[in-house]
Order: structure tokens, then C-alpha cells, then sequence
């Protein structure tokens, strides 16, 4: 209202100016200010209308805005600019039609003076525009902004929505000649591996791997080109194309020690891929093809290299041996990584494994022997991974049929460790993979355990001391113990099993104490499962909270739908369901605060409608004197404020609680009833003396 007012206004002068003639310099410029005034007040005139979803109304103030500009040219750039953010906004909404008006407004102002044209950026948007809307109806028009686009200014974002565009319509492949323009305009690898990838999620296998290859030609000489390499192996053994795969890493290596190195970033996502393609063999009992994938990634390090990742390979490598019964390349394979990484309890365990298949009694009990002195020294750890570690050894020993090992890794199990409960537990343990587990099942829960018991020890240590780093290798440990966790979910029944849940708490409370957005995400995930415990929620909401995390709207929403979980209990326990509103209450409406907002106030009361709906018997007192009397202060704080209504609504909400109080009832029916509204002065110290204490 104030606008058009103000539009009225402007108008008015405009016209007295006008009628005066063109006589006087002055009046002259008099007549272009205002009319500048006009143009910009018209303009916010237009936002306004747009915010209120008038879309007609905004479009008249347009074109009376357009006209000006003959007038007004250096406010073309103000113009168009102002369109394509209406443009853009109407695409964020998803309003694709008034989307596309607005950006072709501003290419159209935008030409009327070329110094201040947008140009190529608003056309590609316009054709994202089309493209998003109805591609099939809309191909000419999408094609056309692209082309005109492009034709301003070559860019790649250009060429590839271009292409976008072509694939999205259906275009046969010798008409998608955009990716030969990308090689041509020279554009970044980048963009040339986006566009296979592209290619290939359309189908277009044919065109993606022709186009790869020319993408390879042509960036031969460049140190990025491995990139492009890797990507051709990687599609070739998704399309299952192994021994074209092969070849190519094979002439991979040989350019390795031809110099021809891969970057150290390509040469690590290579070798990820090699280790997961050894990996799914490993699964499926191909032990041979398992070694294979092992084995090309071995020929990336030199003779004498230090690495952890080396010492895995060869423990990796070492199970593949061992599976094909070619114990003396297990033994050299296990050889190399005590040399990596002689601590490792995964080393020692592959080492004792041999030592048992060997049936060296020496061998094996000196191993036991050291996982007791690691499990004397490993405080930070709690004495934990050596037992499992010890326990997973008992069983191999007892699988193997030599009965004195086996008793001596459980006499090294009841000396190392003080803690009696960890000692029944750890044997039944041992009873129960006997007889149900296979052995890689059996390494696989050892990993699992051993992993679980690291995080949870790395989380113990930051809540008594903050400490990033630990919460990144706690992190670390859970993301591994997924992908143990994944492995043996697929080979057996774990229905009894926590793990999913401990894994979820864990990375929540790691997440949230790193500040990482991705807290969110894990929060989803528990909201996924068929049972949601409502402990778990009820201990996701306090880590979200707990410092040094700090994330109320996540807390918020775990505590919403524990609340929910504990009214549909057939049973509901009130005590619980109290503590969950009190939170609430507490989280929206916190102590102390000097304003509130009224979305905040109606999210309070909802939180307060819920508490008197569930308020029995049962309910705790002291909850219910906590609610009158935060509901009665909140009505004196908006009285302070001097918003009445509301704070008469809010102090009749706290009287609403006074039924429902025993024995205090009498003593807070007279605090309450005595405050006298008409003669109570407005000033906020004197509000403050009718607070309930």
C-alpha cells in the first residue's frame, strides 16, 4: 500500500513537471530525476507483487518501466539485471513459464543498450529453463537460447547443456555434434570426462567411448591424462569389458616406469578401483581373479616402498594365497607387510594364521604372547582389540583342530584381562563362532568388533577432552566398519545384531561434534529403520546438543517424534514424555530472552497443548509447576512488551495448569489470582515484580 502510495505520489509531480513544458533547465532536470525515482519505485513495486505471487501485477510495472528507458538509458543494465534475478528466482520455485519470461525480459532490455547486456549467461539459463520445463515441447525454443548463447560467447557450460539438451530429445549420435565443438573450443578435461559420464547415463555407450578416445588423443601430451585414462577403465569394466580393461592397465603400468606416472590423486582413485575389483572376486570365491586385481595394484610400488596401504595390499594378497593353497607366496606376501607395518594386529593375525596352518606352536604362542603385552599397554583402548584379536585366534586354532593352542590363546585371554564379565563374554564368543561361523566370517566380525571398540574408545576420549583428530579417526573407523558391516549383513541372519544402531549413534555423535552437515543425513538414516527405538532418538537429540556440538533443529526433531513414538506406546511412560516437552519448551523458549517471536510463541504453544493432553495422575508435579510458571512469565514478558492479548493468552495458559497441581495448588492459585492487570503499571521492571517465582 505504501508503494502505490508513493507510486501515486511521483506520478502526481511527474505530471505538474510535465504540463510546465520544456522551457527551463532545471524544470528539465527536475522531470529526469523524478522520472529515475519512478523507474526505480516501480521496479520495487514489481519485486513486491512478485513476493505476493502476483505475477500480472509485477509484469505491468514492468513494461511501464520498459517504456522509460528510452529516457533512461544507463538504467538498461538495472533493468535486465533486475529480471534475470526474478528469473532466477521463479526457477528456484520451479515456475518454469514465468521463469522464462522474466530471463527472455532481460535479454530483451538487455539489447536495447549492448553495454549493459547480460547476454550469454541469461540465454543458457533460459534454455536450463526449457529444458527443465517440457524438453519435448519446448527442443526448438531450449535449442535456439543454447545456440544463440554459444554464438556470443563460446563457454563450456555452454556446449555441455547444448548437449544435455540433444541427448535429452532423443538426438541420434552423429547429431550430437556438441561434443566434437568441446574438443574444438578447447575446453578443460574436466568438462570432456563430465560429458562421458554423461553420455554413458544416457545410454549412449557407442558415442561415450568414441568420444573417450578422442578425448585421449588429444590430450596425450597433457599431465592430466590420466584421468581420462582411469575413466576409460572404469567404464569398460562396468560394461564388463575386462580384458580391454586389462590391456589398458597394463599399459598403464608399462607408462609408469616409462615415465609416464599417473598423479598421485589418479593413481589412488586406480587403485581403489583395482582393490574393489579384487574385492567382489574375493566375495564370489574367484580367489585367482582376486590375486590378479592385487597384483596390478602391487605394480604401482617400488621394491622397499613404506606404506600402510602396501602392508594391507599384501595382507589382501596374502588371503588370496592361502585360498589357492600357495602357503610360500602367502608367506612372502605377509613377509612384506610385517615390514610395512609390523604393529598391525590384522599383520600378526595373518602372520599367526600361517603359524597354525604350519602347525608352529612356537610361532603361534609368541603371538599370543605379544597381543597380551599390547593388551597391558593399549590403556587408551581399554584392553579390547587384543582380546577380540585373541579370540578370533582360538577359534582359528580350534577350527585347525590344534587343541593346545587353542588353550593357550585362552589362558592369554584370562591373564591380560582383569575384567571377569569381558571374559565369559569373550569365550562365548569363541563357543559361538566354532560352531556357527565360517572363517572369513569369523575375521569379518573380529574387524567388526575391533573397529567398534576403537570408535567408541575415540568418542570416550573427546567427551573428556575435545579433540578434532579424534574425532576424524573415530570417523574413520565407523566408515570401515560400514563396509565390514555391509559384507556380513549379505551372508548371514543379523537381525539380533546392534551394530546398525551403534554405528548410527556413533557417526551422529561424531558428525555433530565436528559441526558437519552431514549430522543431518544420519538422523534420516535411524528415521529409515522399520523399528526406530525411542532411546535412540532420545540419545541423538542430547549428542546433538552436547557440547561442543550445537544443533537445535536436529534435537528439535528427534525429540518431536520420540514424543510421537511415546503416545502410541499402549502404555505410554509420562515421566519420558514430560522430559521430551520440557526440552522442547526449553529449546524454542529459551530462559532469559528479552523478545520472542510469534512463530516461536506458536510453536510453544503447541509444545503446551501437547503436556495437557497426556497430563494424568501420573504426570510429575514438578513438571507441571515448571510449565505454569514458564507459561505465566512468558505472559508477563509480553505484557513488558506491552503486546496484551498475548500476554493475557499466555498467562491464562499457566492458570489452565493450576487444576492439575496437588498440594501446591493453594500456594500458586493465590500468586497467580492477585496480580492486578488494570492498575499494573507498563514499564518492564514493573511487569518483572508480577513474575512467579
Amino acid at each position: 500500500m505504501f508503494i502505490i502510495l508513493f507510486v501515486q505520489s511521483l506520478e502526481t509531480l511527474y505530471s505538474r513537471l510535465t504540463s510546465r513544458g520544456h522551457g527551463g533547465a532545471d524544470i528539465n532536470t527536475s522531470k529526469g530525476d523524478v522520472e529515475k525515482d519512478l523507474l526505480r519505485v516501480l521496479s520495487y513495486q514489481a519485486e513486491s507483487a512478485l513476493a505476493q505471487e502476483n505475477h500480472q501485477e509485477a509484469v505491468a510495472c514492468m513494461q511501464r518501466c520498459k517504456d522509460m528507458l528510452l529516457r533512461l538509458p544507463k538504467e538498461t543494465g538495472y533493468l535486465s539485471l533486475m529480471c534475470y534475478n526474478f528469473g532466477v528466482d521463479s526457477y528456484n520455485m520451479k515456475k518454469y513459464e514465468e521463469s522464462s519470461f522474466w530471463l527472455s525480459q532481460s535479454y530483451d532490455i538487455g539489447k536495447m543498450n549492448i553495454k549493459y547486456s547480460p547476454g550469454a549467461k541469461v540465454l543458457r539459463l533460459l534454455a536450463t529453463v526449457y529444458l527443465k520445463w517440457d524438453c519435448q515441447q519446448f527442443q526448438e525454443k531450449a535449442l535456439n537460447a543454447v545456440n544463440l548463447a554459444n554464438k556470443e560467447s563460446v563457454h563450456p557450460s555452454g556446449l555441455y547443456l547444448k548437449i544435455r539438451i540433444l541427448l535429452r530429445c532423443g538426438a541420434q549420435d552423429d547429431h550430437v555434434r556438441a561434443v566434437t565443438e568441446l574438443l574444438e573450443s578447447e575446453v578443460p578435461l574436466e568438462v570432456c570426462l563430465s560429458t562421458v559420464k554423461l553420455l554413458m547415463a544416457e545410454d549412449r555407450e557407442t558415442l561415450a567411448f568414441d568420444y573417450l578416445k578422442r578425448v585421449c588423443q588429444h590430450f596425450e601430451s597433457s599431465p592430466e591424462l590420466g584421468s581420462a585414462l582411469v575413466l576409460h577403465i572404469e567404464l569398460l569394466l562396468q560394461r564388463g569389458k575386462e580384458l580391454l580393461g586389462k590391456q589398458k592397465i597394463e599399459d598403464i603400468i608399462t607408462g609408469h616406469y616409462t615415465g609416464k606416472q599417473l598423479s598421485p590423486q589418479t593413481l589412488t582413485c586406480l587403485h581403489l578401483l583395482l582393490w574393489d575389483k579384487a574385492s567382489k572376486n574375493f566375495e564370489t570365491k574367484n580367489f585367482s581373479e582376486a590375486l590378479q586385481w592385487y597384483n596390478y595394484s602391487l605394480s604401482f610400488y617400488k621394491a622397499g616402498q613404506m606404506e600402510p596401504n602396501l602392508a594391507k595390499l599384501q595382507r589382501n594378497r596374502a588371503s588370496c594365497l592361502l585360498q589357492l593353497e600357495q602357503l610360500d607366496k602367502a608367506k612372502e606376501a605377509i613377509k612384506e607387510a610385517e615390514r610395512c607395518d609390523p604393529n598391525s594386529i590384522f599383520t600378526q593375525f595373518s602372520v599367526y594364521k600361517i603359524a597354525v596352518l604350519e602347525n608352529n606352536v612356537e610361532k603361534g604362542n609368541s603371538i599370543l604372547h605379544e597381543c597380551g603385552e599390547q593388551s597391558q599397554a593399549l590403556e587408551l583402548l581399554k584392553e579390547k582389540i587384543p582380546i577380540v584379536l585373541i579370540v578370533i585366534l582360538c577359534f582359528l586354532s580350534f577350527q585347525n583342530e590344534q587343541q593346545d593352542t587353542a588353550m593357550k590363546a585362552l589362558e592369554s585371554l584370562c591373564e591380560h584381562s582383569k575384567d571377569e564379565a569381558q571374559v565369559l563374554t569373550a569365550l562365548r564368543s569363541v563357543t559361538n563362532l566354532s560352531q556357527f561361523c565360517p572363517p572369513d566370517r569369523a575375521v569379518l566380525m573380529g574387524q567388526k568388533t575391533c573397529l567398534l571398540m576403537a570408535a567408541a574408545a575415540s568418542l570416550e576420549l573427546c567427551r573428556k577432552s575435545p579433540n578434532s583428530d579424534q574425532l576424524t579417526q573415530a570417523l574413520e573407523h565407523i566408515q570401515i566398519c560400514w563396509e565390514v558391516w555391509k559384507t556380513l549383513k549379505a551372508s548371514g541372519d543379523n537381525s539380533k545384531d546392534p551394530t546398525n544402531i551403534l554405528l548410527l549413534l556413533y557417526e551422529f555423535e561424531a558428525r555433530a561434534k565436528l559441526n558437519d552437515p552431514k549430522v543431518e543425513t544420519v538422523l534420516e538414516s535411524v528415521l529409515e529403520l522399520d523399528n526406530v527405538e525411542i532411546k535412540v532418538l532420545e540419545t541423538m537429540a542430547a549428542l546433538a546438543m552436547e557440547p561442543p556440538a550445537h544443533f537445535p533443529l536436529l534435537c528439535k526433531k528427534a525429540l518431536r517424534i520420540a514424543l510421537s513414538l511415546h503416545r502410541k506406546q499402549p502404555q505410554a511412560d509420562l515421566t519420558r514424555c514430560s522430559q521430551c516437552v520440557h526440552s522442547l519448551i526449553q529449546l524454542s523458549l529459551p530462559s532469559g530472552v528479552s523478545d520472542v517471536e510469534a512463530r516461536v510463541l506458536e510453536e510453544v504453544w503447541g509444545y503446551y497443548e501437547e503436556a495437557l493432553s497426556i497430563i494424568t495422575a501420573d504426570f510429575p508435579e514438578m513438571e507441571i509447576l515448571w510449565l505454569l510458571t514458564r507459561a505465566w512469565n512468558t505472559g508477563i514478558l509480553l505484557y513488558s512488551l506491552a503486546q496484551y492479548p498475548e500476554a493475557e493468552r499466555w498467562c491464562g495458559l499457566g492458570m489452565s495448569f493450576l487444576r492439575h497441581l496437588g498440594s501446591l495448588q493453594e500456594s500458586y492459585q493465590t500468586q497467580v489470582l492477585l496480580t492486578d492487570w488494570e492498575g499494573a503499571a507498563m514499564e518492564r521492571d514493573r511487569a518483572e515484580s508480577f513474575r512467579v517465582k
